[in-house]
């Protein structure tokens, strides 16, 4: 492609100088709480999105000040696994350095808001003494790679999850930037790193890698660029079905836009060399075959489609030097986190605490950060976290579980977990506003409440118990998941959302567009209206997800 038909952020990247900018400029520029205008694009591959507080942007234009610029700084957590110590210092910074939340993101991290520009050093200081860091957690790269959160899933957990620590740091830019930038590592070179992978391009846009182990589909896996679903046969790992193509992001009013689930390529045997081979390659082909010149058509799911999947496969393959042998037989049939106390094939525990649209902190109802800092001050437990935006307590050896217990219990956290509605276990909700540039709508800070308005209605059509699966996103871009739930809410303007309904329980179908543009009465009309129709006609064990595909969309 011809340098012309590049866009914009295609430009930038090019003339990074290994994804450095103008940073070390920007951080010195104490006039200003930004960034230079490039280097926002530049502070995604370090893992940064600049943001401002949406609620005092008209009071300070009216002042003629500055908006409050603020950075949110995602960390890198294959698999979503930390040592009580690594959350111990999340803890901290949280509280020295940003709003103090500390909040799982749906794709098995955390994320801190509200950093001040003169706060990400050291932040990302404190994070490199825990063993942490951001590179590649945002920007057009291969994001954090989720993988099956509870180890009592299957006797081959270990082995799965190692997969996904292994393609992350394979898939980690090769540049120094970020050590040298937030560390102040010496440059040795000013020539820039070769990176066989990304090259000075980098990708045409974000690549996502999502490893689940059957029957449980709680990492959502289909959703991903890059799927790899493990075959298990007799207790033992005998490779994965890989597939491509996910993605959920779209634009209101651009047809050409749309979300899409992966496709199945084939099947690797349990061969790490082979394993990593097929991800590398399924990348290069993105890389090589994506669209630069149009953000809004650089997905991997348009360039399979584009290319065809017989085409996309073909092309890994002559890369790879060896065939993708068919698909091996799997089934899916949930993808709901397991909450409460679960014990795996070594006799270890793991308690999944329920974390609301993963936001933990203190509030009225729940010393919810207090709680799990006094856990993890014990020692005696790691934190694992889930795609649903929850956090396990996890490989806690039978001696140690009535410590952690009787923690859970005085802070309340059993009551907490126990008490939440089965709509609300399963609800999430990404960021939006007031700090999301791209929201259009509340999602996190509203859906609590209008949950608490949905629960009498499936208390009165006697569905409380049921495990309706509910997402709300506060734009089209899906961090929130909302095309793939069963009920998903897409915000569309401040009090305003569109109805899909149609996804089914275990991730294998989009929903569908239902009603446009609803407020909050005409949200609750309608679904009171749909779980009568419901409750009257289904069949016996249709769950909401499938009988509403069957009536209104089909």
């Amino acid at each position: 492609m011809s340098e012309q038909n590049l866009s914009a952020v295609e430009k930038i990247k090019i003339a990074s100088d290994g994804l450095r900018g103008t940073l070390k400029e920007s951080l010195s520029d104490d006039y200003t709480g930004a960034v230079r205008e490039d280097d926002t694009n530049i502070t995604k591959f370090h893992g940064m999105y600049q943001q401002d507080d949406r609620d005092r942007r008209e009071e300070r234009s009216m002042k003629k000040l500055e908006w409050l610029y603020s950075f949110m700084v995602r960390l890198r957590i294959p698999g979503g696994l930390l040592k009580p110590e690594q959350w111990i210092a999340i803890n901290d910074v949280a509280g020295k350095h940003s709003t103090g939340v500390i909040k799982i993101t749906t794709r098995q991290t955390i994320q801190l808001h509200g950093i001040l520009k003169s706060h990400i050093k050291p932040t990302m200081k404190a994070f490199n003494l825990a063993g942490l860091d951001s590179i590649a957690t945002c920007g057009d790269v291969n994001r954090n790679v989720c993988c099956t959160a509870n180890p009592s899933e299957s006797p081959v957990y270990d082995e799965v999850f190692q997969y996904a620590a292994k393609i992350s740091e394979m898939a980690k830019p090769k540049t120094r930037a970020w050590y040298e930038i937030w560390l102040d590592e010496e440059r040795l070179t000013e020539k820039t790193e070769e990176d066989p992978l990304y090259k000075d391009k980098y990708l045409p846009r974000k690549l996502k890698v999502g490893i689940a182990i059957p029957p449980n589909n709680d990492v959502d896996v289909f959703i991903n660029d890059v799927v790899l679903i493990a075959i298990i046969e007799n207790d033992k790992l005998v490779g994965f079905n890989v597939g491509a193509g996910g993605g959920l992001g779209t634009t209101h009013g651009n047809p050409n836009t749309y979300a899409r689930l992966a496709s199945i390529l084939g099947f690797v045997e349990n061969d790490e060399e082979k394993i990593l081979k097929v991800v590398y390659e399924i990348i290069t082909v993105q890389r090589d075959f994506g669209n630069r010149s149009d953000r809004k058509q650089a997905r991997l799911k348009y360039t399979i489609d584009k290319l065809g999947v017989d085409r996309y496969r073909e092309e890994v393959e002559k890369r790879c030097g060896f065939k993708l042998e068919p698909a091996r037989p799997y089934q899916f049939t949930m993808r709901q986190d397991r909450y409460g106390w679960v014990q795996d094939y070594k006799g270890k525990w793991h308690y999944t605490v329920f974390v609301e649209n993963g936001r933990v902190l203190d509030d009225e109802k729940i010393k919810l950060k207090e709680g799990l800092y006094k856990i993890a001050e014990l020692g005696k437990c790691n934190f694992h976290f889930t795609t649903n935006q929850n956090v396990i307590l996890s490989d806690i050896a039978p001696k140690d579980k009535a410590a952690i217990e009787k923690l859970l219990k005085k802070y309340k956290i059993i009551e907490h977990t126990e008490n939440a509605s089965a709509i609300r276990k399963n609800a999430i909700a990404c960021v939006a506003l007031n700090t999301c540039g791209l929201a259009l709508a509340e999602a996190q800070r509203y859906l609590p409440t209008l949950l608490s308005k949905i629960e009498p209605l499936l208390e009165k059509h006697n569905m409380k118990s049921e495990d309706i699966i509910l997402r709300m996103t506060g734009c089209p871009n899906g961090c929130g998941r909302s095309p793939n739930a069963e009920i998903g809410f897409v915000g569309t303007a401040y009090g305003k959302y569109n109805l899909h309904i149609g996804g089914d329980r275990e991730g294998l179908r989009l929903n569908t567009k239902f009603k446009e543009n609803l407020d909050e009465a005409q949200i609750l009309e309608t679904l009171d209206e749909l779980f009568a129709v419901y409750q009257k006609e289904k069949k016996e064990n249709e769950n909401f997800g499938d009988f509403s595909y069957r009536k209104w969309i089909l």
